[in-house]
């Protein structure tokens, strides 16, 4: 063992944390979206950058998949369009009303209490003293504001919102009867123990349960005026020919970064000694951003061929035919770190000829196989698929208990758990059997 002390020098490989590689790291990472924010605070801080929009070449209109929420998207519409805000629409009908100005100031004061999706929030005492009124003032004017578009705005409860929805319903009297006074034992589906107090047939029960879904659970949401965010796919898949898949960039999401020529002549022949010095530094800062752009450029592609290349019969016959995969057997392959596939696929989606996918969809474990001469496995998001089918078809009279799926599946060959379906049920946002049980 070597104690005696001295200099020495020693070389070492090893990675540092640049800003140039934290600034890469974070440009892999976000979406479309968040890319393009981030483009515009750097040519905001950044005199020599200058933004271009792309060309809006848009990807073909198709289904978006996303497990059991399947919605279709015009996806020229990138902008949402401006709309009256709930708090716009309710002044509105206010001022159409003859109020005093203390009961105009009141219901301002309730109008100003909802929260976004329309439900009345208030601090009670603190309400009552501030407009100086009794329990039973504030519930007149509680009761004014329920009167207001749209129904069931005001309610202090989901039970209340749906209450005075039915209120104005034609033929709601049962529904109502089950709201207000079975409210909990309706939401638990205990449907029998209603019929049997109430003394109706369980149909009759089914056909009020139609009644209420067709109300708003969040009456004000309608009136959001929050932006909408639409899917944009980052990667084009195409089969060309019979057995050929061909991936390529889709470029027309993100904003173009142009060098701004009218620095150009300052930064060589400034006789400025600091303006140079700063211009010099946001050149380097430009020249930094265009390398991790197109570094993102490279990755992005680089995994998106070779998720084709793993998912080969995905793209050729459909979500049935996706395989186990893994962010690490990839990694390996694009010779990275696992870490930067993750960041990726995160956020990004691609189009697909059966429509548009989150790239992470492609990745998902492996569930084995029953019958041991079977050459492979099953992935997770195939047997998912399964699932969905499955509940999607089956008699709404009678659903598939989690055992029933269970013995189906292993029918076909997959070698799955009930614990495992009902994890994957839950993951798809499908309810169990009981609760999707229809009673005609």
């Amino acid at each position: 063992m070597n104690l005696n002390t001295g200099l020495w020098q020693k070389q070492q490989m090893k990675l540092q944390m640049t800003q140039q590689l934290s600034q890469a790291i974070t440009i892999l990472q976000y979406s479309a979206m968040e890319l393009n924010a981030f483009l515009e605070s750097k040519a905001l801080e950044n005199p020599l950058i200058q933004l271009e929009e792309p060309i809006q070449d848009t990807p073909n209109r198709r289904e978006s998949y996303q497990y059991n929420n399947k919605e279709t998207h015009d996806f020229t519409e990138y902008l949402s369009v401006s709309k009256k805000t709930l708090a716009e629409h309710l002044f509105v009908q206010l001022d159409l009303k003859s109020l005093s100005s203390f009961d105009l100031k009141v219901m301002k004061d309730l109008l100003y209490s909802l929260d976004e999706n329309g439900y009345l929030r208030i601090e009670l005492e603190d309400f009552l003293n501030r407009n100086g009124l009794h329990m039973s003032q504030l519930e007149h004017y509680i009761t004014s504001l329920h009167e207001l578009e749209p129904a069931g705005i005001g309610a202090r409860s989901l039970q209340e919102c749906i209450s005075l929805q039915l209120q104005r319903k034609p033929s709601s009297d049962l529904a109502l009867v089950i709201i207000n006074e079975h409210f909990e034992d309706f939401a638990a589906k205990k449907w029998k123990r209603i019929a049997k107090e109430i003394k109706v047939d369980l149909k009759d029960i089914q056909k009020a349960a139609d009644h209420i879904k067709r109300c708003h659970p969040r009456p004000g949401a309608i009136y959001s005026d929050g932006s909408v965010r639409y899917i944009v796919p980052e990667l084009m898949v195409k089969v060309i020919g019979d057995n050929e898949v061909a991936v390529s960039l889709f470029d027309g999401t993100i904003v173009k970064v142009n060098y701004n020529d009218e620095y150009k002549d300052l930064l060589e022949h400034h006789p400025d000694k600091e303006v140079k010095s700063y211009l010099r530094e946001k050149d380097q800062e430009f020249q930094w951003l265009l390398q991790s752009l197109q570094q993102r450029k490279q990755t992005m592609l680089k995994v998106g061929k070779l998720i084709v290349e793993k998912q080969k019969s995905f793209f050729l016959t459909g979500p049935a035919a996706v395989q186990p995969l893994t962010l690490k057997e990839v990694a390996e392959e694009a010779d990275v770190h696992e870490s930067t596939i993750s960041r990726a696929v995160k956020g990004k989606y691609m189009q697909t000829p059966f429509g548009i996918f989150e790239m992470k969809y492609f990745f998902s474990a492996a569930i084995k196989s029953v019958n041991m001469e079977d050459s492979g496995a099953a992935s997770s998001t195939s047997i998912k698929n399964e699932i969905q089918r499955l509940v999607e078809e089956e008699d709404k009279k009678k659903p598939l208990s989690d055992q029933k799926i269970v013995n189906m599946l292993i029918d076909k060959g997959y070698d799955v758990s009930r614990r495992t379906i009902a994890k994957y049920r839950d993951q798809l946002g499908i309810s169990s059997s009981t609760m999707r049980k229809r009673y005609e």
